[in-house]
């Protein structure tokens, strides 16, 4: 289903070949940009986006024309159609199909406009043309389609357990389903995150800890204590963990062994070291608590306790509970009033909903990843016996309940939504074909269906050889609600148990933490000293690291930086989970993966100029008809003709996106050095 937003935007060219660094540099000096074509010397001023739906964007671009020889350029307009292909990583929108429908240059005569509308007809597609991403987000408008899209979530909090000293939760998917490990004699718990092994024979369980580290029980849900021993058999089966760069000025912390929590209902842990200590924020409506890697305040009129977990705001009379949900946009006006340059609480701004942060982090989702996809590719899906289906309520729908695939079946037609590609079979076990288009009544799937996610990936365009796709941040459990995003709709999922276990999107449980540049990290991991809790990602078997993730039944986000928790203690740890959610984020992108390296099409290249920077102002912008206007040292506007313009509430709009565009860029590329983590810091209890 195509969308299409209006909006005002800035543009930034750069190479389709450069890398992050290249990126940055070519990004620095800004607009205009110039380049010889034909004899020509064309300078380029920043492009407005006229319509963006996610695959195609028209836009619109002030240029002048110097012929050789000349000292006089022409002043016009041109406008501008593409295709675009996203790759959120490198935070690049490439441009592809490139045509050039309109040019307008009201100063030339009808022969010479003929004449220059040719040049940049043949020209401009020629070009080696890319946008920054973080300038279209910087004018993107806000949509309602998302919060329609969100509707049906299951706000009800989950169970909320607060504790002063070191405690790790171990998330149980509901009841304790246990599963034998091939070739051994031992067992598993099949349905949770961690790695907990059971030895039959002695009746045992025990928990990896990390560092040659377990616990041990002879009840899942404990009580749990540090092992003075583990058969080498059992510590044999958990491979080590890949190293971490160390953090700078690390505090390993104490190295008193953590309770554990055992959970089977959706649960979040807070932490706080001692008795919570209270720090009054600027304005003094608002107390922070210090001393906790959670969220949490306390508005002082009221002496309600807000926690914020996984995108949603919590609130309680205390910290003891009757917690109940608060919306974004229902919050206290002192909310609104958080320190922007706050170490501690300044990211918090991104969960209030009417602040630019909250207003930024909605551009994001509204962003797809996209990609042209082979027409011959093909998946293979598995089932769990004969394929199952039951029916998708509120729609003619019905979906797979034995595989880990997403499979839908709509009448005759099969449909798998995998790794953010479209597939259509007559069968449900294939062979599968990449899907040139999809039914309308995806988009109609509710919240409370484990396939609410798969609506968000699209079918853009078709060509003999490729077909374009891409997914929005919604396919990856990001949703847009109440003006500010969200981890997961809230809802538990029924996972299936079989003969295998196959699990669902979750919710809860991993302290969910959001980063402004590359997506959802988690926090349910520990480390200090030589306990290091953390979770995995399948592998032997689909069971290696507890397999939670299975055979990756879950998109996964786009980064998951903290995963192992804040581990070098609580301000070093930041920066450290900061760094590994880069270098993890480099490996997120759906179309990067191992499965579809393949089937993605090579992006074309170009063979024509390469537009350069110029340090030239960028201060000329074209009007909806194609009128040129200048801004001056002054501030004001005027035409060509140098007469002051009058109505110059969109140009000063286009100027203000422009600034913003770039300031958002430049902070994006001071991140990939190290820099902002503490923005959106993540981390585990501690």
């Amino acid at each position: 289903m195509k969308r299409t937003l209006v909006v005002m935007l800035g543009l930034v060219l750069a190479s389709t070949a450069a890398g992050p660094a290249a990126l940055a540099q070519d990004d620095a000096p800004g607009w205009p940009r110039e380049v010889e074509a034909n004899g020509h010397l064309v300078i380029m001023y920043q492009p407005q986006l006229e319509t963006f739906d996610g695959s195609a964007l028209k836009a619109r671009a002030a240029v002048s024309v110097t012929p050789a020889g000349k000292t006089e350029p022409t002043f016009g307009t041109v406008w501008i159609k593409a295709r675009t292909l996203t790759d959120r990583d490198e935070r690049r929108v490439t441009m592809t199909a490139v045509e050039v429908p309109q040019v307008r240059f009201p100063d030339a005569d009808p022969e010479h406009e003929k004449q220059l509308a040719t040049l940049f007809e043949r020209e401009i597609p020629t070009w080696d043309l890319s946008l920054s991403l973080d300038r279209l987000l910087a004018a993107l408008e806000l949509a309602d389609r998302e919060r329609v899209a969100a509707e049906g979530f299951n706000n009800d909090p989950p169970r909320i357990v607060v504790l002063d000293t070191p405690t790790v939760l171990v998330s149980i998917d509901g009841e304790c389903k246990m599963q034998k490990i091939e070739n051994t004699s031992f067992e598993h718990v099949a349905n949770t995150a961690f790695v907990i092994i059971h030895d039959p024979r002695s009746k045992t369980f025990y928990l990896s800890a990390g560092a040659d580290t377990w616990y041990t029980s002879k009840a899942v849900m404990g009580p749990w204590a540090v092992a003075r021993s583990v058969p080498r058999e059992i510590s044999g089966l958990v491979k080590e963990e890949e190293p971490e760069e160390p953090a700078e000025d690390a505090d390993e912390g104490p190295t008193t062994p953590p309770a554990i929590l055992v959970a089977t209902e959706a649960t979040e842990l807070i932490v706080t070291d001692g008795r919570p200590e209270y720090k009054t924020m600027p304005g003094g409506e608002l107390l922070y608590v210090s001393n906790t890697e959670s969220d949490i305040l306390v508005e002082i009129a009221s002496q309600r306790h807000f926690v914020l977990l996984g995108g949603r705001w919590f609130a309680a009379p205390s910290m003891s509970g009757d917690w109940k949900f608060v919306a974004a946009d229902e919050l206290p006006p002192s909310f609104k009033d958080i320190p922007a340059d706050s170490d501690d609480v300044a990211h918090l701004r991104t969960w209030v909903d009417g602040t630019e942060e909250a207003r930024e982090a909605v551009l994001d989702a509204h962003v797809p990843q996209t990609a042209a996809v082979k027409r011959d590719a093909t998946i293979e899906v598995t089932y769990d016996g004969k394929p199952k289906f039951e029916d998708v309520e509120e729609t003619r729908l019905q979906y797979a309940v034995n595989t880990p695939d997403q499979v839908l079946k709509d009448g005759k037609k099969y449909y798998c939504a995998k790794e953010a590609v479209w597939y259509i079979a007559d069968n449900p076990e294939g062979p599968w074909t990449v899907a040139t288009e999809i039914p309308d009544e995806i988009q109609k799937i509710p919240a409370s269906n484990p396939n609410f996610n798969i609506k968000y990936v699209h079918v853009y365009d078709v060509t003999p050889e490729v077909v374009y796709v891409g997914y929005y941040p919604g396919y990856v459990n990001s949703y847009v609600y109440n003006g500010v995003i969200v981890y997961g709709t809230g809802w538990w999922y029924r996972p299936w148990w079989g003969t295998v276990y196959y699990p669902r999107h979750p919710t809860w449980g991993f302290h969910g933490r959001w980063n402004p540049w590359y997506g959802w990290g988690f926090g349910f991991s520990y480390s200090t000293g030589r306990f290091t809790f953390s979770i995995g990602f399948g592998g032997w078997g689909g069971w290696y690291r507890g397999g939670w993730w299975g055979p990756r039944p879950i998109p996964r986000p786009y980064a998951r930086g903290w995963h192992r928790g804040w581990h070098h203690g609580y301000r070093a740890g930041a920066r450290a989970g900061y760094r590994a959610g880069y270098r993890t984020a480099q490996r997120q992108n759906m179309y990067r993966t191992a499965n579809n390296r393949a089937r993605v099409a090579a992006q074309p290249r170009a063979t024509g100029a390469r537009p350069t920077p110029t340090n030239r102002p960028n201060n000329v912008v074209s009007d909806r008809s194609g009128n040129v206007h200048q801004r001056t040292q002054s501030g004001s506007w005027q035409n060509r003709a140098g007469t002051a313009t009058t109505n110059t509430r969109s140009l000063d709009r286009t100027q203000a996106t422009r600034q913003q565009g770039a300031a958002r860029t430049q902070s994006f590329n001071r991140s990939r050095g190290g820099g902002g983590a503490r923005r959106g810091r993540g981390g585990a209890r501690r």
